[in-house]
Order: structure tokens, then C-alpha cells, then sequence
């Protein structure tokens, strides 16, 4: 007997989402298979955190649909955000409280037992390392540790989905590795998550599947290693001069086809294996999503 497929954790179809003249969301679409980790990777004002929104009902759709662990969004929200835990980009922990304090409070939001508050408490506090500083205030806090807390804070009620904005904004790269740990440790014990992020390698190690957002938009799909394969190739050659020397690369580059990307100093071609000998010197590095990422949503600012 064959079994049935589950659903998926978060589905979105033709999702749009207008604040007066301006779309944030544009006709998105957007799978969460279950038990799966997907990166939501685009620049500022891509939409990543307007889509966040939505899925938690603070925001609701103009067109389109959306289901939540099969919940229908708006008409379902209450019983879908019972059973995910939310991590904002921004830090709203009471910090008035202690670390103990603030989950006692979520357990309640949560309506968790009385019986078993007490090991839901412990349990987030293992997950997220903070058992020795469960009587300190949150104001005594690092960053990196106010960041475990607000992911143990999601996780108290052991729910079916986490999503995940912005999970290591602002934060120096030795804590932002602490929590990677932390969130492929969720992803390897089966937990769907979604995370929306901007940085490439965080997307690139810790998602199955990577979604690439421009303007409120999909623009790619796919596992990282075969959207690098699909839009940048295998191999990049990274050109380094003056800016005049730069602009005469890429007008070759553009008159010969070759795909580019510019990079401070250096212009890069992408597809390098393919490239013949009239290729201009160069460093040669493999591509990557990064690669793709600037390709995919252009080189300006927000």
C-alpha cells in the first residue's frame, strides 16, 4: 500500500499584497513541503517580510490564497498560528522579565498545560543553551543570546512549523554560526521552517530548497547547488582592473553573450567552462549563489 504524501506545511497561490500604490507581493507562489527547510532569499524590499505578514494573518491578502498546515488564511489563522512558532525580525522580548519569565508567559499564550509547563520550559531552554541564565534578565543579555530566546520562545509549544525572519540580522558572524547550529539542528529533527533571509550563505547551507524573491516575486526555485548549475554554470572568471577597464569588459562580454555581474572592483563571467580562448585574464573561482542571487535580482540598492 502506498503511502499518502503529506501535505504541504505552507502553501501560497497568486498571492498579492498592496500598501496603497505600492505592491510588496506580487502574484507570489510558494511551497513549504513538510519537514523541509526553505530560504526565502531576496534583497530589502523584496517582499520577504511583507509574505511573513501574511502567513500570521498581521497582514492580509488583497488576491490570492494561502493554507497554513491546511488552514485557509485569514478565515483559519487563530487554529494555524496555534501550531507555529514565529521568530520576528525585530526583538520583542519583555525585558523587564527574566529568560524563565518570558517563556512561563508563552506557555500560557500557548495554553500548554499546567502539568506540563515545567518540561516545556526546560526543553526550550536545552535547545537553545540557556538553562544557566534562566534567572537573568533579558536586558543582561548579549545579542546572540536574546536572538536563542527568541527562537526557544517559538519553540515552546513544540510546533508542527517555524518561520524564521530575518533570524540573524545585525548579528557578528561568530553568532550567527551558533545559530545556524541551532536551526539545522530544528531542520535535521524534521520541523518545517520557513526562513527569510538576505544572506546567501545562510540560505545556501541551511535550506533544502531556495526561493529567490525580486519585487514580490518568485524568480527561481530550486536546491541551491542546481539554480547555481541552471543561471551561473559551474565555473565564474572574476576580472579585476580600473572602472574604464571594467566598462570595456562587459560591453565585449555583453556583445559576445556572456552573462556578467559586477562587483566593486572586479566584473565576473559566468559560465566560464564555456567560454572559448578570446576570454579576458582572470581569476577562476567556481560559481555560487551568490552568482545567481545578483543575477537574478539586479546589482542596485534599494
Amino acid at each position: 500500500m502506498s503511502s499518502v504524501p503529506a501535505p504541504p506545511a505552507i502553501s501560497l497561490r497568486g498571492v498579492v499584497k498592496r500598501y496603497g500604490d505600492v505592491t510588496a507581493v506580487n502574484g507570489l507562489d510558494l511551497t513549504v513541503p513538510d519537514g523541509t527547510c526553505v530560504g526565502l532569499l531576496g534583497p530589502n524590499g523584496a517582499g520577504k517580510s511583507t509574505t511573513m505578514r501574511l502567513l500570521t494573518a498581521q497582514a492580509i491578502a488583497d488576491e490570492g490564497e494561502i493554507e497554513v498546515l491546511g488552514f485557509p488564511l485569514p478565515a483559519e489563522s487563530k487554529a494555524a498560528r496555534a501550531e507555529m512558532g514565529v521568530v520576528p525580525q525585530l526583538d520583542n522580548l519583555d525585558v523587564t522579565l527574566t529568560v524563565e519569565q518570558n517563556l512561563l508567559v508563552f506557555t500560557h499564550l500557548y495554553r500548554i498545560g499546567r502539568g506540563e509547563r515545567r518540561a516545556a520550559i526546560e526543553r526550550a531552554l536545552e535547545i537553545a543553551n540557556l538553562r544557566e541564565r534562566r534567572k537573568a534578565r533579558v536586558d543582561e543579555l548579549s545579542g546572540g543570546m536574546r536572538r536563542r530566546l527568541l527562537i526557544a520562545r517559538a519553540l515552546v509549544h513544540e510546533p508542527r512549523l517555524v518561520l524564521l525572519d530575518e533570524p540573524t540580522v545585525g548579528l557578528d558572524p561568530q553568532v550567527r554560526q551558533e545559530l545556524w547550529a541551532l536551526i539545522d539542528r530544528l531542520r535535521s529533527e524534521g520541523a518545517s521552517i520557513l526562513m527569510s533571509t538576505h544572506y546567501i550563505e545562510e540560505a545556501e547551507r541551511l535550506a533544502d530548497t531556495v526561493v529567490v524573491v525580486s519585487k514580490g516575486q518568485a524568480v527561481a526555485v530550486g536546491r541551491p547547488n542546481d539554480l547555481v548549475a541552471e543561471h551561473a554554470g559551474r565555473e565564474a572568471l572574476e576580472v579585476y582592473g580600473p572602472p574604464a577597464r571594467l566598462r570595456e569588459v562587459e560591453a565585449d562580454a555583453a556583445q559576445r553573450g556572456w552573462p556578467t555581474r559586477r562587483t566593486g572592483t572586479s566584473v565576473t563571467i559566468l559560465r566560464a567552462e564555456a567560454l572559448n580562448g578570446d576570454a579576458p585574464e582572470g581569476e577562476r573561482r567556481n560559481a555560487n549563489l551568490e552568482d545567481v542571487f545578483v543575477l537574478l535580482t539586479g546589482e542596485e540598492i534599494a
